[in-house]
């Protein structure tokens, strides 16, 4: 495995408001790290950590799950196939700034260190973002709105993982990506259930979620401190061709990592097929209005929060514990997939329950301990984890690009007048995460 060749920032260095999680620090601290230049974080770090993720993606995701497609039908009603185009849209900007923002956090020097400016400026422009989608009266300006969410928000979800990178020893990456996992899974269910109440104002419903990203972020921003990047000294300088010369690296050098990347690329690509017409699948199965909907979806996500909590923490800490992630990874992708088999022939609530039971927790242990074997296997962990996170970003980012685009060819084969072909899309991301699965299987530096 790769480690960082000097340690981050000792926890001895945070904020002394040891107190706020003081009680749950025996549940990490309990043995010293393997990994003698990266000692293990405090229950602090990991619970706010934890908190301003859940934030985020209270935020970002509940536009995606709920948010986006009420102001669609309202924007251009009978075209929710907008939806898709504002969606890979906001995706391909991501995916093309992604490791120059990485790089740039990397390089950056201040007081307030490499990752805090790039959170706090990312969830500001990230509820402004918000506020242009909530007073659009055009497609084109939700689009716009969109980018800019795309780009605030995940700016400051890339700072809270490449502080991950920077702090996290060995022996704690499985149990904080599961607990982080836990957190991205219920964050959309959250926000679809305060969606349910505010579905009358479209102000509210943007906005409300966002403020709640923003104070966790900023209590995260305040209470773990990061030391100053003010003496980093870079050997070239920066430049355009510097920025361009980070997007690509050589798969040859490093291959676990690029095998990886593929893994996840299938695996998100697949489950954003499967995500992307959630809304308009569930009421035209289940035979109601979109507008009523929403309280249906978070029906189904509120009981799918104990089967997240299964696949991500228990996976999570699982591997930790029997220090395995390839197995792990692999039966994930399988319960996943046998969800999406499940859910593309239901046609009532029970069996669309099970699958999104089974959904639940493949999603949950595949991105909680798919993240604990990025971090195992990420490259130069020391210089450039910004860089290489943002270029893990194109696993996720490409298939949120393109997957809602080619989603609506699989929609309209065998379509009728009265339903479109999910069964079909649904049958193909099956195949397509299991496949994601089966690749992490060519890792060979971590078990």
């Amino acid at each position: 495995m790769i480690s960082p060749e000097t340690p981050p920032v000792s926890t001895a260095t945070e904020s002394p408001a040891t107190g706020l999680l003081g009680a749950e620090e025996a549940l990490f601290l309990t043995a010293p790290s393997e990994e003698s230049d990266l000692p293990k974080v405090s229950a602090k770090y990991i619970w706010l950590m934890v908190l301003a993720q859940l934030g985020v993606f209270i935020a970002f995701i509940t536009p995606i799950a709920i948010s986006l497609a009420v102001k669609v039908s309202q924007v251009t009603p009978g075209q929710e196939q907008n939806l898709g185009y504002i969606l890979g849209a906001g995706s391909l900007v991501v995916m093309l700034t992604g490791p120059m923002l990485g790089t740039l956090s990397d390089r950056t020097r201040t007081s307030l260190g490499r990752r805090r400016p790039f959170i706090i400026a990312g969830t500001a422009l990230g509820l402004v973002s918000l506020i242009v989608m909530a007073t659009a009266d055009s497609i084109v300006v939700l689009a716009l709105g969109w980018v800019l969410a795309q780009l605030g928000w995940g700016q400051a979800l890339a700072g809270l993982n490449s502080s991950q990178a920077d702090r996290l020893p060995e022996s704690q990456r499985g149990k904080v990506s599961g607990l982080v996992g836990f957190a991205n899974q219920i964050g959309p269910v959250v926000g679809v259930v305060s969606a349910g109440s505010l579905m009358t104002n479209n102000m509210l419903l943007f906005v409300v979620p966002g403020i709640v990203g923003v104070v966790t972020c900023l209590l995260f921003v305040l209470f773990v401190r990061e030391e100053s990047s003010k003496s980093l000294v870079f050997e070239d300088r920066l430049s355009l061709r510097l920025i361009a010369s980070k997007y690509l690296y050589n798969p040859r050098q490093y291959p676990d990592f690029s095998w990886n990347w593929l893994a996840r690329f299938l695996f998100y690509f697949g489950l954003t097929l499967n995500t992307t017409f959630t809304a308009f699948f569930m009421a035209s199965r289940l035979g109601v209005s979109l507008q009523e909907i929403a309280g249906v979806i978070a029906t189904i996500g509120g009981i799918g929060i104990l089967a997240t909590t299964v696949g991500a923490i228990g996976g999570g800490f699982l591997s930790d514990r029997i220090r395995r992630r390839r197995p792990i990874v692999l039966a994930a992708a399988i319960i996943f997939a046998s969800g999406i088999v499940a859910m593309a022939f239901a046609h009532d609530m029970p069996i669309i329950v099970v699958g999104s039971v089974l959904t639940s927790i493949g999603i949950g242990g595949f991105s909680a301990v798919d993240q604990a074997l990025l971090l195992d296997v990420l490259p130069e962990k020391k210089t450039n984890a910004g860089r290489f996170l943002g270029i893990t970003g194109f696993a996720t980012s490409i298939p949120q690009a393109a997957a809602p685009l080619i989603a609506p060819l699989f929609l309209t084969i065998g379509a009728t007048a009265a339903e479109k072909n999910y069964t079909l899309l649904y049958l193909v991301a099956a195949g397509i995460t299991l496949l994601g699965g089966v690749v992490v299987l060519r890792i060979k530096s971590v078990r």
